[in-house]
This record gives structure tokens, C-alpha cells and sequence, in this order.
């Protein structure tokens, strides 16, 4: 079955632990203990309290407000699908980064009373830069403006002002607290003539990036089992990022440019004819070549090698980025020593425009230069989600950046 990820995003108290407990709850979603402890610790007004399914951390609870990202599965007979629901506090901003890494589609959540906020403008602008195409505005607590038609109008008019190119956006009126438009029709909005959230879910096409013949594969592990059954196996382990390889297939080992083909495909417990991007494998090879973590086997196009990168991040940490900041950038499976050569600019959340600094603040997204002790491997972000993004880690080991790739400073091939 298709698998589909979708993150909540909105700023605080915009409903999303709510929307997401409504959709599990009336998809018929839920184990029958979930339901039934959902149903035995209602509000006081006898409703259900449907965010006590993502609000799992004690001070979430305490506080009101998702600091985590809280991830939930569920399965329809179409899809199965992974929720992120990502916090709303401008303070976690980071947190909506690593959900939006890895998802398909962005619910953005808007308080009908309030409108599009700067949080909003934040977190549809991290989910464009992170490659994010397909968007639902869920203008959520239509009940508590009347159902109005006309707030639902400037709502759509004013994200659309915002001009920011996503392949599909779809504008759904909806009251989470009380499932209208979530997954069963809403009979109190009948000039609302689209689909349900869950509608949408179902029947939206992801069109992802099926190229087949830039086959990327990063070492993670090699593998010498060193028994006497296995004394002569050599294997590489890793997960395919792109791409797909077959038994006899003729690849190039990075760094040191070594041609060779697949001797075997390893998939415990069988032998494969051939594995396609998101199988994790080991991989044999027919020549003995030095190869160690971090290293990378592909295709016949070669991705870009080079030590220097210009990169676009959300700056995740408390102190300010400031130029020759020494970090390590964490790319693939590869770790190098990564110093920042210069800050180009960082985004004016208001506008999208980009402006002159000298720093970037926690949680300011922008563009900087940066030169690595050593050459990574990698596509532009456009091209390849996986091998075009990194983190950037400090020297106590704490993740300070999300970034992505946008073009090469040299070029080692």
C-alpha cells in the first residue's frame, strides 16, 4: 500500500492535536482500548478530549501546547499513512523542520479568528524550502465565526497573496473540536463545495521523484563477518537515497573514482536480482576496493563533489550564527569539520524577502556559505531531497541547523 506523511503545523492553540485526534476517531482509525480510554476520560462538557492522542509528554499537557512532534499511524483500505504533528510555538520551530524533512503533504491549521499570523507565514515557508508541493489550508473553528463564507474567502485570498509556488493547495473550512469538513461532510457550511480533509488524504496523487538512474548509495557499515562460513564476504550496508541497482551493474566508488560492478544484492535472508531507492541492503562488490562509512557507490551520472557548499538553514540554536563559526556538518552518512565562511542573508518572514545580516537568530531561516575539511557528495535539494539536505551539529553533539543544499563553490571532479 502507498504510503503517505503529512505534518500539522499552525501556531499555538490553532487546533492541531485536536484535528489530528478527530481524524483518527472517525476514520474508525483507532485500537478499540485507545477509544475506549478516550471515551472514559471526557471534558467536562461531556466532549472528548481527542488531543490526549498526541499529547503525550507531561509538560505538554501541563502547558497546553505540543512541544514535541508526536508521530501517529494509521491505516484505510487505501493508504497508510504517518502523521507528524509539529509544534506551534515559534520557540519549537525547529521541531516543525525535522517533521517537514520527511513529509509528503503540510496541513497549516489557521485560527478563523485570527487569520494568517507571522508563525503561519514561518511554517509555510519551512515547508516550501524543504520541498514540500502539496499544502491543505485547514481554516479550522469555522464554528466560533458563524460558518462564515466570507471569512473563509479573505482566509484563501490572504495565503494566496503569499505567493509561494506550491504544486496543489487546498482551502477546507473546517471545526475539528466538532468533525465538520474533517472527515464527514459539514452540514452547517453548504456553500463549501470541496472535498473533506480526509477526502483529500485519500485521493491526492504524490507525484514523487521516481528517477531511476541516479543511483546513490552511502556506506553505513561494512560488514566482514570473519567466520569460517563467511571468510571471504565483504558486504557494504546502506539504504538506496535514489535510484535502483541490479545484479551486474557497473558503479563508481567515491571517493576514489574505482569502477567495479555488483557482484551480489544481500537482503537477509535472500539474495536479490535487483533493489530500488528505500530498500536498505548490503551490497557486494566484484573488485576489493578500500571503502569505509561515509563513502558513496553510484550510477553513471555523478552527483557534485566539493568542499565548499552555499546552503540555505533554519538556525536551531539559542547562540546567535555568527561567520567562522567552527561546526560539523552531518550529510548522508557522512560527518566532516564545516566552518562558515561568510552569512549571506536570512528571510524577512513578512515578506519572503531576503535581507543583508551578519547573524542568524533561533529560528531565522537563511542563506550562508560554508567550507568543509573534506570533499561530500550530494545533489542540488531540488534534484534529490536526500542527498541535497544536512544538519549541523556543535561540539557538545547538539543539533544547531536543518539546511539544504542550493548550489557547489567548487567543483573536485
Amino acid at each position: 500500500m502507498e504510503i503517505i506523511r503529512f505534518l500539522t503545523a499552525g501556531s499555538v492553540d490553532d487546533g492541531k492535536s485536536t484535528l489530528i485526534g478527530r481524524l483518527l476517531y472517525d476514520s474508525n482509525a483507532l485500537a478499540s482500548d485507545l477509544k475506549s480510554i478516550l471515551e472514559q476520560n471526557k471534558n467536562e462538557d461531556g466532549s472528548i478530549n481527542l488531543a490526549l492522542l498526541t499529547d503525550g509528554l507531561k509538560a505538554e499537557r501541563e502547558q497546553g501546547i505540543t512541544i514535541d512532534v508526536a508521530y501517529k499511524y494509521f491505516t484505510t483500505k487505501n493508504r497508510k499513512y504517518i502523521i507528524a504533528d509539529a509544534p506551534g510555538h515559534v520557540q519549537y520551530t525547529r521541531n516543525m523542520v525535522t517533521a517537514a524533512s520527511n513529509s509528503d503533504v503540510a496541513i497549516i491549521l489557521i485560527d478563523a479568528r485570527k487569520g494568517i499570523t507571522e508563525q503561519t507565514k514561518r511554517h509555510a515557508y519551512i515547508a516550501f524550502f524543504m520541498g514540500i508541493r502539496y499544502v491543505v489550508l485547514a481554516i479550522n473553528k469555522m464554528d466560533l465565526m458563524g460558518f462564515s463564507e466570507e471569512i473563509y474567502h479573505k482566509i484563501m485570498n490572504d495565503f494566496r497573496s503569499l505567493n509561494l509556488d506550491f504544486e496543489v493547495v487546498e482551502y477546507i473550512p473546517i471545526s475539528a473540536i466538532n468533525g465538520d469538513n474533517v472527515v464527514f461532510k459539514s452540514e452547517n457550511m453548504p456553500w463549501y463545495k470541496g472535498q473533506t480533509l480526509f477526502e483529500f488524504l485519500e485521493t491526492i496523487e504524490i507525484q514523487r521523484d521516481l528517477n531511476l538512474d541516479d543511483f546513490r548509495f552511502p556506506i553505513q557499515y561494512v560488514i566482514r563477518p570473519n567466520t569460517d562460513e563467511y571468510h571471504d564476504f565483504r558486504g557494504y550496508a546502506g539504504r538506496i537515497l535514489c535510484g535502483e541497482v541490479k545484479k551486474g551493474s557497473e558503479v563508481l566508488v567515491l571517493p576514489s573514482m574505482m569502477k567495479t560492478k555488483v557482484k551480489e544484492i544481500y537482503k537477509y535472508p535472500e539474495y536479490l536480482e535487483e533493489a530500488k531507492n528505500g530498500a536498505s541492503v548490503t551490497i557486494l562488490l566484484e573488485d576489493q576496493i578500500d571503502i569505509s562509512r561515509g563513502d558513496m557507490i553510484v550510477g553513471n551520472r555523478l552527483p557534485y563533489v566539493s568542499k565548499e557548499i552555499e546552503a540555505q538553514i533554519c538556525w536551531m540554536s539559542q547562540e546567535p550564527l555568527k561567520p567562522n563559526t567552527k561546526l560539523f556538518l552531518r550529510h548522508t552518512t557522512k560527518e566532516v569539520k564545516a566552518i562558515v565562511k561568510s552569512i549571506l542573508s536570512k528571510v524577512d518572514i513578512e515578506n519572503y524577502t531576503e535581507q543583508p545580516t551578519q547573524q542568524l537568530e533561533l529560528n531565522d531561516i537563511g542563506k550562508i556559505q560554508l567550507k568543509l575539511s573534506e570533499e561530500i557528495f550530494y545533489d542540488p535539494y531540488t534534484m534529490s531531497r536526500y542527498t541535497g539536505s544536512f544538519i549541523l551539529i556543535d561540539n557538545e553533539n547538539r543539533t544547531v541547523a536543518g539546511g539544504v543544499i542550493i548550489q557547489m563553490l567548487d567543483y573536485n571532479i
